[in-house]
């Protein structure tokens, strides 16, 4: 199981996101972005409408329709209602459930660096779990650890 986590540091989550999600969609997989923040499921919707002209990112909110057929699913909770063996979490609060999972995007900003941290801490030494540490440069992401 690997975790990423995402430091985010000159692009806010709205830009960053659909990039990953992009990426998870184009290798053939699913994902579950998890906040729960319920403002900010509601602007990750219409940012995954619109973040870039020529974009189409396939996805739904949780309870709202079908969740099964979303390739990308928002839901307050860690609760793959679409199959996906993929997670991102993105309101700063890392959950153990996301463990589960194949891979575990963890996306904070500055003020969530110590919360950050801890968690990082607290996945050292689980069995089977691969941390890697993403910060943002000029040049896009770059891998720090």
């Amino acid at each position: 199981m690997q975790v990423d986590f995402y430091h985010l540091t000159l692009r806010p989550l709205e830009r960053a996101l659909p990039q990953i999600a992009e990426k998870v969609l184009a290798g053939g997989a699913r994902l579950l972005i998890v906040s729960g923040d319920e403002g900010q499921r509601a602007a990750l919707d219409r940012a995954l409408w619109t973040y870039a002209p020529a974009s189409f990112l396939p996805h739904g909110i949780a309870g709202e329709g079908d969740d099964a057929v979303q390739p990308v699913l928002i839901a307050g909770e860690v609760a793959a209602g679409n199959g996906a063996r993929m997670v991102a979490i993105v309101d700063g609060a890392w959950r153990d459930e996301a463990l589960t999972f194949d891979r575990a995007f963890h996306f904070f900003g500055e003020d969530q660096v110590a919360a950050a941290r801890a968690a990082w801490k607290g996945l050292a030494d689980r069995d089977g779990v691969e941390r890697r540490y993403w910060k943002q440069t000029e040049r896009g992401w770059e891998q720090a650890a």
